[in-house]
């Protein structure tokens, strides 16, 4: 089995047993994940669940605000769009095959998963104030805010406990 080495921070324990315990583990368990998988770790954490939330980009100005989610591999019909008391929800249902085939080994992937994201707007906009469209896997909304519902700050002071 090829070893790979960590960069070593054991030095830095002071020999702490613990700590060369835990390093030499770690670098076992990925001398163990890399020998025999023909995708990589980072492969292997990307495809999680965690990857099924899709990205969200929000800008808000003083009139209304502006959301892009990338959700790729989801089909338009796939995805819900909502607004219930000022929550603005998307949800939708990802799947995807994957196969590879090569001289030493045959992968076949299958992810199947639901998603469900919800940003809390403030306001509750009127029907006709909300635009959306989706492409390439990028759902764009364009949410108008309703006259009354500008943002009020008011400064905090910290005090000494």
């Amino acid at each position: 089995m090829k070893q790979r080495t960590l960069p070593s921070r054991v030095e830095a324990t002071h020999g702490n047993p613990f700590f060369r315990s835990l390093h030499d583990e770690v670098e076992r368990v990925f001398d163990r994940f890399g020998s025999g998988f023909p995708i990589s770790a980072r492969d292997f954490w990307e495809r999680s669940e965690d990857s099924l939330m899709p990205a969200l980009d929000v800008a808000e100005t003083d009139t209304s605000i502006d959301i892009s989610a990338e959700i790729p591999g989801v089909a338009e019909n796939d995805i819900d769009v909502s607004i219930t008391d000022g929550v603005l929800t998307l949800k939708g249902e990802k799947s995807s095959d994957h196969e590879e085939k090569e001289e030493n080994y045959h992968l076949v992937e299958r992810r199947y998963g639901s998603f469900r994201r919800s940003i809390s707007l403030g306001f509750t906009p009127d029907d006709d104030k909300v635009q959306a469209s989706f492409k390439d896997g990028v759902l764009k909304l364009h949410i108008e805010k309703p006259e009354g519902s500008a943002s009020k700050t008011r400064k905090i002071k910290i005090g000494k406990s």
